[in-house]
């Protein structure tokens, strides 16, 4: 089971070791992302899976929340340990 961690405080729930993903199309990424964050757009975070370590935090970010909760679920079922769904996403970071 994922949590969730407001977007304003990235940086604590990325930690030391976690990895950032991105899951918004590349254009939308283009306009503007979280420092540090990869980006693996849902709809090929299936087959791009193997790029992401199972071991460690996964934080998972997008435009409102709705498809980093997808994404979220994607990597549970697949056995990530440690998800975490940046709440409210991309919006709710310009809003801060």
């Amino acid at each position: 089971m994922h949590r969730d961690h407001p977007v304003a405080d990235h940086r604590a729930a990325v930690g030391n070791d976690g990895q950032l993903v991105d899951v918004r199309q590349p254009d939308e990424v283009a306009t503007g992302t979280l420092p540090g964050a990869i980006n693996i757009p849902l709809d090929v975070l299936p087959e791009r899976i193997g790029e992401l370590d199972p071991a460690r935090r996964v934080v998972v970010l997008c435009r409102s929340g709705g498809r980093s909760t997808r994404a979220a679920e994607l990597l549970t079922a697949a056995g990530f340990g440690d998800v975490v769904n940046l709440a409210g996403g991309m919006l709710a970071w310009a809003d801060r």
